[in-house]
């Protein structure tokens, strides 16, 4: 089976990247790939609740989130220093995640077998 390890370092909503991200996930976890998440950077803004893209002209991908225990996704990452940084505590995210450092996700990077950066 493929390791694939797929990182948000993007804010959502500004960019496609987010949304494209998310859905290759979906489609890889759908063709039994191992698929792990990693929010870095602005990319763990994708975590925060109630968001409303559509006053932005933006369609809401966010709420797919709660979709990847179906997908039997369940490696899902962010970072400590990432989420410090955006006052954000992990009982006022959209989804559960685990609080890393950047050793663990380096770890997770080398297990992978590809990587894709959004």
């Amino acid at each position: 089976m493929k390791k694939l390890t797929i990182i948000f370092r993007r804010a959502p909503h500004g960019t496609p990247h987010g949304r494209e991200a998310l859905d290759l996930a979906l489609l890889s976890a759908s063709f039994e790939q191992e698929v792990s998440l990693i929010f870095v950077d602005e990319g763990v803004l994708h975590l925060i609740p109630e968001q409303q893209p559509e006053i932005a002209g933006a369609k809401d991908y966010i709420s797919t989130f709660g979709a990847l225990d179906l997908y039997d996704i369940e490696t899902v990452l962010a970072c400590r220093e990432s989420l410090q940084r955006f006052g954000l505590a992990n009982n006022e995210l959209t989804i559960s995640v685990e609080r890393v450092t950047s050793k663990n996700i380096t770890e997770q990077l080398q297990a992978a077998d590809e990587v894709l950066v959004f």
